[in-house]
């Protein structure tokens, strides 16, 4: 989970890292002119994804006036498909110099590394690419719960080397590296970078911060959590969706695939998808992409992933169901269980009690499409032929085969076909 660069920065301080003065995080432009701010400041777009400099979406401004300009205009933009939904405001500094200092992983052997650059505020991996002199890797083999001494001394060391006359910088640089990594190591970081880290009259700041948490350690960083005011997770490069966090607090996996309030293309076919897996959901996309492709003129549009899988509850399933169909875009559902650990039994029930509540609630509901195979087949054939005898106008739009007289493959096309004849029968 990665952080936004103010609470990244938060982090840092409340290890000992400095940081700018803070004027404020505003998401208005009224809200800014609440700011007693003293130019020159920052002012800099809050999202998770990188290029924000090259976007325009960082900038230093010298007046009251144009600080409010500059964040009327970010609040504007989108960075890399992201909406800027927040704007930092903070002091600008007075700089000599400006550097680099990150920890991370190497994925190779496991090992912490810290990796220092003589250069701020530039990519660091291609100033490694073009100028490797430039950078110093410092791996540790034994992942030490705090940055040893010697290699804390050996970064600064190096830093201080890029700055004429920087002898008496080497203790603040030593004492920062090892804040940034006990920051790093105490809040399960894969990555923690301050770029650039500046060199000023009052010793080393992080002017800018980047930190990703490990998802699987979250459950350790719940203090973290609630003092950062972080609800649920997050994506790499956004927030979750109102349909994500719908998923996550009815504990099953789900992404949407589209941006938030995509518009309906004329001509497309908008897919969800129930899959019975997180492999499968992951094969899933592609296979309804591509036979979309190879029959269907290129119409199709998968619009999600989910991992229903593990076993899920009666009510699970329905909640699963019932997601997508609240979703106006979707036009139909596919879905697929093979019964290993899941009860095709159980996945039926669910499903079947979500197309009769809705049916009773008048709410809306489309076409799904299936196959399921497996654990508890003979109960759950049972169920449905019972439920349709019982609720046929209910169940009127699912299409269930039941065992494997035809392949996934075929069940997909099979029901994109029929969904689109239908739908064509209707204009």
């Amino acid at each position: 989970m990665r952080l936004y660069e103010h609470e990244a920065k938060r982090v840092l301080a409340d290890q000992g890292v400095r940081i700018p003065h803070r004027y404020g995080l505003v998401s208005t432009p009224a809200a800014f002119d609440r700011l007693k701010v003293r130019c020159p400041v920052m002012v800099k777009a809050q999202v998770l994804i990188g290029g924000r400099g090259k976007a325009g979406g960082i900038c230093r401004v010298g007046s009251g006036d144009e600080a409010r300009s500059a964040v009327s205009r970010i609040l504007s933009m989108r960075i890399g498909g992201c909406e800027v939904r927040s704007v930092l405001v903070e002091e600008a500094l007075e700089s000599s110099a400006a550097c680099y200092l990150g920890v991370t992983m190497n994925p190779a052997s496991f090992n912490t590394v810290v990796i220092a650059g003589t250069s701020g505020g530039v990519d660091i991996e291609e100033a490694a690419r073009t100028r490797p002199e430039s950078i110093l890797r410092v791996e540790l083999p034994e992942n030490p719960e705090t940055l040893p001494g010697e290699s804390a001394r050996r970064l600064a060391s190096f830093l201080a080397g890029s700055v004429p006359g920087a002898t008496a910088l080497e203790p603040p640089l030593a004492e920062v590296a090892s804040e940034i990594y006990a920051a790093y190591r105490k809040h399960d970081g894969t990555v923690l970078e301050v770029n650039p880290l500046l060199i000023t009259s009052r010793g080393p700041v992080a002017a800018d911060a980047k930190m990703v948490i490990d998802d699987n350690a979250l459950y350790r960083q719940g203090e973290l959590l609630v003092r950062l005011r972080i609800a649920g997770k997050r994506h790499e490069d956004a927030e979750s969706t109102d349909r994500e966090r719908r998923a996550s607090a009815a504990g099953f996996p789900y992404v949407d695939l589209l941006p938030k309030d995509a518009p309906r293309r004329p001509g497309k076919v908008y897919v969800a998808l129930v899959p019975g897996g997180a492999g499968y959901g992951i094969f899933a996309v592609d296979e309804v992409t591509g036979i979309g492709e190879k029959f269907f003129g290129g119409r199709i549009v998968p619009v999600n992933f989910m991992d229903s899988g593990g076993g899920p509850t009666r009510e699970g399933v329905a909640e699963m169901f019932s997601l997508l169909m609240d979703w106006p875009l979707v036009d139909l559902i596919i879905t697929s269980r093979f019964g290993g650990i899941s009860s095709c039994d159980v996945f039926i029930r669910g499903l079947v009690d979500c197309l009769r509540r809705r049916r009773s609630l008048k709410k809306r509901v489309v076409p799904v499409y299936g196959r399921m195979v497996g654990t508890d087949l003979s109960s759950a054939r049972a169920f449905l032929e019972s439920a349709r005898r019982e609720t046929p106008e209910a169940l009127s739009e699912l299409s269930m085969v039941v065992g494997n007289r035809e392949i996934m493959a075929e069940v997909i096309r099979a029901g994109l076909a029929d969904y689109l004849t239908r739908v064509e029968g209707r204009r």
